[in-house]
């Protein structure tokens, strides 16, 4: 017997599949050790030590693995096939020789780019080595990140405030949005105006912009104010006097080429402006659909591996898509020649193939009903475009029309047509941030020099200059790719870090930073600026690359890095005071005592406060004046100290806080919390509460907190779950599956239908 060992549930059934008997195939959950969680676990002192556990989640998946060892004559490690999975691979390896479970048997690393039935079975018959270049390549990146994490973190929580962390990429990504962010603030507005034509020939309307006036072209800020386009609009008006004469026409053939296939940044780029999926959300459905999914003929793998900044295609699948083309859209939509696309990856060991479907024969449609949503609209978005890049290109008919009103006055129009669609009809590129009303779009009249066309209107529009877009998810994504900060597999990960820490908000799908974050990306500017350098990240991620091509060894580049950054901890730790961190002082005087007044971070937020705190305690909301009214009194005391209770406003939207802050810094919420009479299932005392989140959002957690934390994001009811016994079921609702009772338990799967009483209908609807 054989033992396979990859990384997931799901792909260990789907591999299973295609080895037959001889071979059984069992799944590590992920990464098996990772360092202790504790100072001392990298030793800088000791040539870069690491220390590595065992993770408790999966030291019962090892022992299943360690059990079924025992009657297998060969071990095949087939986790992914990068630096990630290789390291895994390797640290399975390790665990299992320590333990000397390895004697009499045979160790293969096997690896394949898709979970197909020929991919496996070939990737099994030709196993290679451990690659040491990869894995010291991840064990470097790990040691830096601990490094970081472990020494910046602290001085954090001494110079700012309790309980933040920075992270060795993170931390240039939120420099990346609060520059945006500064950058907006700073910004001016221009007023500016234009001037167009709305015309008519033969009932087909259509408008142009005017370039010239009075022999003289114009520019953005020709026109600055309405009395200047108004005198504008006038002298045309009369030039013109209703129509307009054609005094050229230009038609040009244009030319568009598809986009490269997938990869791992644009997948997310694409999903984001198309779908509106989240970085994480796109990378866990596209897993899925690489791990294989049940399509009636058992699961198969759909997609190639989702993890590759690759756009090359294996000829194999060249070859399958020029036939899929030629039977479905014709031979005229194939090029004479293959299309190629130039990678930007350096490294080639994981420069695998683009994202692609692992057989084009699997047309989204005839599938939709083995798939659910979220998995049909990335498959569907993959599919169409590796069908797309080997189609070929739009033919385009573009016309630009000038239009005289009179001597050394003309307007010009723009219009496009579609002459042959190409791969067009299958797929089209988005844009971040695309404007509106783009006139190459727009379709003309058939017009020719010399004729006349009836003038309807001149119309003067006012604009204004706009700043520049804060990041969406997608621009973001880009921006990280070019910057070099991080690598495509980590994006997801570097923006949901961003979120979960609270130094960024997702608002209408824009990334804001928040008080903190503006705060924290402050002092690593300012006292840790080479370590936010955008060029030293990715100069850095670059040489953990060359590591993993054995062009570089790992050790010494820790060494280059490590006493620096330690010296500048040290001269931070005493040299810097928090006030210099937290504190901004303005050109305003303290109204009750005459210091200086100060931008300072405070629990919920910036606010305006004195200086010499604690002998003074003015205090005012950030955007009130000093002339600013009394605060709205609530009516009651502070339970804690006896002060008036007053209405605040916070970065939150508003709430009821003591008039003693910030010596006294109680806080309530408007709507008190609904008691569920659950009882806790953790400390047996409180019950539980339903609360709204920051942001809204409503979860239920015990009346005792903060002595105690547990909480839940669905409504709980007091019932033991039947399958591990757990105190409290919750009420969850889903589009796919519609009211379920399921357990809150991580570890549990119990999950029923669930018709909820007529008072809970209630309580959800409101």
């Amino acid at each position: 017997m054989n033992l396979v060992i990859v990384e997931s549930p799901a792909k260990a059934k789907t591999i299973k599949k295609y080895l037959g008997k001889d071979f059984e195939v069992l799944a590590s959950y992920g990464h098996v050790r990772d360092l202790v969680p504790k100072e001392g676990a990298v030793d800088p002192s000791s040539h870069f030590a690491m220390k590595y556990q065992v993770i408790d989640r999966n030291d019962k998946h090892v022992k299943a693995i360690t059990q079924k060892l025992k009657d297998a004559d060969a071990l095949y490690l087939a986790t992914d096939p990068d630096r990630e999975g290789e390291a895994i691979s390797w640290h399975l390896y390790e665990l299992l020789e320590s333990r000397k479970k390895l004697k009499n048997k045979t160790v293969h690393r096997v690896v394949f780019n898709e979970i197909t039935k020929k991919a496996v079975q070939d990737a099994v018959a030709h196993p290679r080595e451990l690659s040491m270049d990869l894995v010291n390549a991840q064990q470097a990146r790990r040691a830096l990140d601990y490094l970081v994490g472990f020494n910046l973190s602290p001085l954090l929580w001494k110079k700012v405030r309790r309980g933040l962390s920075a992270g060795r990429v993170q931390s240039p990504a939120l420099r990346l949005i609060c520059e945006r962010e500064n950058e907006i603030e700073a910004f001016k507005a221009r007023e500016y105006w234009t001037v167009e034509a709305d015309t008519e020939k033969e009932a087909q309307k259509f408008s142009a912009k005017l370039t010239y006036f009075a022999g003289e072209k114009l520019s953005q800020f020709s026109i600055e104010n309405g009395g200047r386009a108004a005198e504008v609009e006038k002298t045309l008006a009369a030039s013109a006097n209703g129509e307009l004469q054609v005094v050229k026409v230009e038609k040009k053939q244009r030319k568009r080429n598809p986009a490269a296939p997938f990869t791992t940044s644009t997948l997310q780029q694409e999903a984001s402006r198309k779908l509106g999926f989240t970085a994480q959300r796109t990378m866990r459905i596209a897993q899925q659909l690489y791990e294989g999914v049940d399509i009636g003929s058992g699961a198969v793998g759909l997609i190639t591996y989702m993890r590759t900044d690759s756009v090359n295609l294996a000829d194999e699948a060249v070859a399958e898509l020029r036939d899929f083309i030629g039977e479905k859209y014709g031979e005229d939509n194939l090029p004479s020649a293959v299309r190629h696309f130039k990678t930007k990856a350096k490294n080639a060991q994981e420069a695998h193939e683009a994202i692609r479907p692992t057989s084009v024969r699997n047309v989204p449609e005839n599938i939709a009903r083995h798939l659910d949503k979220d998995q049909l609209k990335l498959y569907s978005l993959i599919w169409k475009r590796t069908v797309a890049c080997q189609m070929i290109h739009a033919t385009i008919h573009t016309v630009a029309a000038d239009l005289s009103a009179g001597e050394g006055h003309t307007f010009r129009a723009n219009g496009s047509t579609i002459a042959k669609p190409g791969f067009i009809q299958v797929y089209m590129e988005g844009t971040d941030d695309a404007k509106g009303g783009d006139e190459d779009e727009k379709m003309l009249p058939p017009l020719t020099e010399g004729e006349t066309v009836k003038l309807l209107k001149i119309r003067p529009e006012q604009h204004f200059t706009e700043p520049p877009p804060r990041y969406s998810e997608a621009s973001l994504v880009k921006a990280l790719e070019e910057f070099g900060i991080g690598r495509p597999s980590t994006y997801a990960s570097i923006i949901s870090t961003l979120q979960d820490r609270e130094y960024v908000e997702l608002e209408k799908k824009r990334f804001y930073p928040t008080d903190v974050g503006r705060v924290v990306n402050k002092f690593l500017t300012n006292y840790f600026t080479k370590y936010v350098d955008y060029d030293f990240t990715a100069n850095l991620e670059d040489e953990l690359d060359a590591v993993s091509r054995g062009e570089e060894e790992w050790i010494p580049l820790l060494e280059k890095f490590w006493q620096p950054f330690k010296d500048q901890i040290d001269h931070t730790q005493e040299n810097v005071k928090r006030s210099d961190v937290t504190q901004e002082k303005i050109d305003e005087k303290c109204p009750k005592c005459g210091e200086q007044l100060a931008k300072r971070l405070g629990r919920n937020g910036v606010f305006i406060g004195c200086t010499a705190y604690p002998d003074c305690d003015y205090t005012r909301n950030l955007n009130d004046d000093n002339t600013s009214a009394e605060p709205e009194k609530v009516g009651r005391d502070c339970p804690e100290c006896g002060s008036e209770l007053v209405f605040k406003q916070g970065r939150y939207g508003k709430f009821i806080g003591c008039s003693g802050y910030p010596k006294c810094r109680h806080i309530e919420p408007l709507e008190k919390p609904k008691d569920t009479g659950v009882k806790c299932p953790k400390c047996h005392k409180g019950t539980l509460m339903q609360r709204k989140s920051r942001r809204g959002k409503i979860f239920y957690s015990c009346s005792t907190y903060p002595k105690c934390d547990y909480a839940v994001w669905n409504q709980p009811i007091a019932e033991n779950c039947p399958q591990c016994g757990w105190p409290v079921l919750t009420v969850k609702t889903t589009k796919r599956r519609g009211t379920e009772k399921v357990c809150p338990q991580q570890d549990c799967s119990f999950a029923e239908p669930y018709d909820p009483p007529p008072e809970q209908k209630q309580e959800a609807s409101e």
